[in-house]
């Protein structure tokens, strides 16, 4: 396993910030539920915990919502380890899109 850590900035309030990825996760799961399978999450308050799999890969974490930032922490199996970096960008990327 390998340690995914992300911070993503935000200017948005809180709760705005705590709406706008509650729905990316939701739309996520419908959207590519070809992909994604057994894909749970549950929040409380500003803390959200995550898992699903992706073609066989289980993947686990935790969304802490903050005043200033998002911030994301995730084991990712060996296999996924090897694209970590570009895992790291897509989901920096995507983020900072959805958070601006």
């Amino acid at each position: 396993m390998s340690d995914l850590n992300l911070s993503i900035p935000h200017k948005l309030s809180t709760e705005e910030a705590l709406g706008r990825i509650k729905n990316l996760l939701g739309n996520l799961k419908k959207d590519h539920q070809d992909l994604i399978d057994k894909a749970d999450e549950s929040w409380d308050g500003n803390a959200g915990k995550f898992s699903f799999s992706v073609k066989g890969f289980d993947l686990a974490g935790l969304i802490n919502v903050n005043s200033s930032s998002v911030d994301i922490k995730a084991k990712l199996p060996f296999a996924v380890s090897l694209f970590k970096g570009k895992i790291s960008q897509v989901i920096t990327d995507k983020a900072t899109e959805l958070l601006s």
